[in-house]
């Protein structure tokens, strides 16, 4: 199958057997582009930035599908960060839109909309004398009015976020005084405390070793088991998106490249032909990479 044509197929979500058969998606569309099945949809989307002399991404279809979690993967400068600052409200299309819950979202209001999306960006600032437990009630702040104190309702939201992110030893410590893998955990707890049924992570499992790697991505694991919450997250490593996620975004050069389950878009031909590596895959059941050489 040509490049154009694999991307033709995906992106409208419809797939070919080789039996020749079709499959169609599960989703079952609006009359304004919004589904009964997925969270977020990016619909003919353009995006670019101010400095850039082309459109980063271009794609006619993206489905974040609800309650599940979804991770973009593919090589640096594909798009990826780029995509997830458009979902998140982050960054303003060119052209297109983008549907939280079938409704633009440009008609949501900041706060309204903080209470419906969390977002953990790559790069967070924060005083380095503020505890954790005081990080993790930052994300509370959608849900109080500016002179409201802190209710029962925080309090078990914080609670609940601590103990997910696993950090409740390090409530009372310093966000300055933490490793690199424990500020991404306090971080995770602060977006949790933020309660909301749609999360999205950029890069959170970047520059962590092995150990801190798992704890986030187990930690994301269980909130989607736990809380039924959508997840869509970028990541580098594509064997861990694999693991983790219940469907892949694989993005080449803006474009959408393939999407659907690991087991059908982690293929050898996506490892050549998106990440130029040569390696073999299998599945047992979990998936295993084994690359051999670049190309």
């Amino acid at each position: 199958m040509a490049e154009s044509e694999h991307e033709d197929e995906h992106t409208s979500m419809t797939r070919t057997q080789s039996d020749g058969a079709t499959e169609t998606d599960r989703t079952t569309n609006g009359t304004d582009g919004s589904d009964e099945t997925s969270a977020l949809v990016g619909d003919d989307l353009t995006l670019s930035y101010a400095t850039s002399e082309e459109p980063v991404v271009e794609c006619d279809r993206i489905d974040v599908p609800r309650g599940e979690i979804t991770a973009l993967v593919g090589p640096n400068g594909s798009g990826k960060s780029t995509l997830l600052k458009a979902l998140s409200k982050q960054l303003a299309p060119d052209a297109g839109n983008v549907l939280l819950d079938g409704k633009a979202i440009q008609e949501y209001g900041d706060k309204e909309f903080a209470r419906e999306l969390g977002l953990l960006s790559q790069e967070n600032e924060s005083p380095n004398s503020i505890t954790v437990e005081e990080l993790a009630y930052h994300g509370r702040y959608p849900h109080r009015g500016f002179f409201e104190q802190v209710d029962e309702e925080d309090e078990e939201a914080v609670e609940r976020a601590i103990e997910l992110a696993g950090v409740g030893h390090l409530r009372d410590q310093t966000v300055g005084n933490l490793s690199g893998g424990q500020k991404q955990l306090a971080w995770i707890a602060m977006v949790l405390a933020q309660d909301t049924d749609v999360l999205l992570l950029d890069e959170p499992t970047t520059y962590l070793d092995l150990h801190h790697q798992m704890r986030v991505m187990e930690t994301v694991q269980q909130l989607n088991d736990r809380r039924d919450v959508t997840v869509a997250v970028v990541l580098h490593d594509i064997a861990q998106a694999a693991r983790f996620a219940d469907y892949l975004i694989a993005l080449q050069d803006g474009e959408v490249y393939d999407w659907g389950p690991p087991s059908e878009v982690v293929t050898e031909e996506l490892l050549a032909d998106v990440f130029r590596v040569e390696a073999a895959v299998s599945y047992t059941p979990d998936p295993e990479i084994v690359p051999k050489h670049s190309l």
